[in-house]
């Protein structure tokens, strides 16, 4: 399933606050006052929309932001506090037409059940344009807000501790997907009647208790929201290493993975294809995109410096998990060409400052993209799958009836 340079390339990308780069909101383009307002929200999805872009995730947790990976701070110079990112994705998908809208969800803490009838309400808000970003949280100050369960403060992820506790929280999430993918197969595409005639409005027949027993919770099912418009909407995850890349390719239709140059891009595509492999899902389409912090001006020296400014008024040098790139459409669009050829199918970029850069790949980077010929001029489907050219899925339940 690998991309080769000549073939089409998927653009995402995503939403946080007033962007990536923690000093953005004091940047005249930010808008910081418009944050907690839907309009900011809608304003944002529109401009992607206008770059025909495949979709956008909206970034979400389960406690305020913090300059840490793993604790609280005390910081009040960054922005912090959240809309929920289901609840935003459910305002904006009446405003839109086509792009696919891919809300952040926190499997640690909530229930498969809850989050299922979520995004199949949004799958049918969308007319079949949502999907999810499964992720996880290691953050004991996050598990007390909901007291169910404790994790033990740990100091980094590379420690013995840490790896057996982030594997057992990436099973868990394997098995929450499973739930929620098993619901929304609960009801068959048929399963509703509305016959006034005859008093019938649903056959319970097909309806379908999906029992899941697992090692983390059980789900009786059925859903009672109906099968969504996408029979599956798409399901995501970011991956750094084996155990989410594990998990990347058990669940998920879309990776998103954090390569810094082509010959690592092309060793995270192999392994990934590998566990796909081993999942026995070695036939089924799956995306693997390489995420991006993108700085973009017309002028490379004019990006550099607004990225040099930015760091000052931070305190510090803005590092993260993934490549960041500050130069023009141009150089970025050469970038995404070779990562391109080392297999990725596309990419999720995150906007350093929403409301410079967003403009910037839409209305700049697009456009290169493609005169080269690596993107759409058109949106060529109705569905986020559709856009993506994944089949809608056969119900499971359905086919073992038949």
């Amino acid at each position: 399933m690998s991309s080769t340079p000549s073939s089409p390339l998927h653009l995402a990308v995503a939403l946080d606050g007033t962007g990536w780069h923690p000093a953005s909101w004091r940047e005249p383009a930010a808008r910081p006052r418009d944050l907690f307002t839907a309009g900011y929200w809608a304003d944002l999805v529109a401009e992607a929309e206008a770059g025909l872009l495949d979709f956008v995730t909206i970034e979400d947790g389960l406690g305020p932001q913090s300059s840490h990976f793993l604790e609280p701070d005390e910081r009040t110079d960054q922005v912090r506090g959240r809309l929920d990112a289901v609840l935003i994705a459910s305002r904006i998908a009446p405003l839109t037409r086509h792009i696919g809208l891919v809300p952040t969800v926190v499997a640690t803490h909530t229930e498969p059940f809850h989050i299922s009838k979520a995004i199949a309400t949004l799958d049918y808000v969308s007319t079949g344009r949502a999907g999810l970003r499964v992720q996880i949280t290691a953050r004991p100050n996050e598990a007390a807000h909901f007291g169910r369960r404790t994790i033990p403060p740990i100091d980094a992820y590379d420690s013995p501790a840490a790896q057996n506790l982030v594997a057992d929280l990436f099973d868990e999430a394997a098995d929450y997907v499973e739930a929620v993918r098993r619901l929304w197969d609960s009801w068959e595409d048929d399963a509703e009647i509305r016959d006034a005639a005859t008093g019938r409005f649903v056959d319970r027949d097909k309806l379908h208790y999906i029992d899941f027993e697992g090692r983390h919770f059980s789900v009786k099912g059925p859903s009672i929201t109906p099968r969504p418009p996408q029979g599956q909407p798409l399901v995501t995850a970011l991956a750094h290493q084996t155990v989410p890349y594990r998990l990347v390719a058990r669940q998920a239709d879309v990776g998103y993975v954090t390569p810094h140059d082509a010959a690592e891009a092309r060793a995270i595509v192999a392994e990934i294809r590998a566990e796909q492999e081993a999942a026995g899902r070695a036939d089924d389409r799956l995306h693997v995109f390489g995420d991006l912090v993108v700085f973009l001006d017309a002028d490379p020296a004019r990006a550099a410096a607004r990225r040099e400014r930015l760091d000052a008024l931070a305190g510090s040098p803005y590092t993260g998990d993934a490549r960041i790139f500050a130069g023009t459409p141009g150089q970025l669009a050469n970038v995404l060409e070779e990562l391109h050829g080392a297999g990725l199918s596309g990419f999720r970029l995150r906007p350093a400052v929403l409301g410079h850069d967003l403009p910037g790949i839409t209305r700049a980077l697009v456009p290169e993209l493609q005169r080269r010929g690596l993107f759409r001029s058109a949106y060529e489907a109705d569905t986020l799958r559709g856009l993506l050219g994944l089949a809608r899925p056969a119900n499971r339940y359905a086919a073992a009836t038949v």
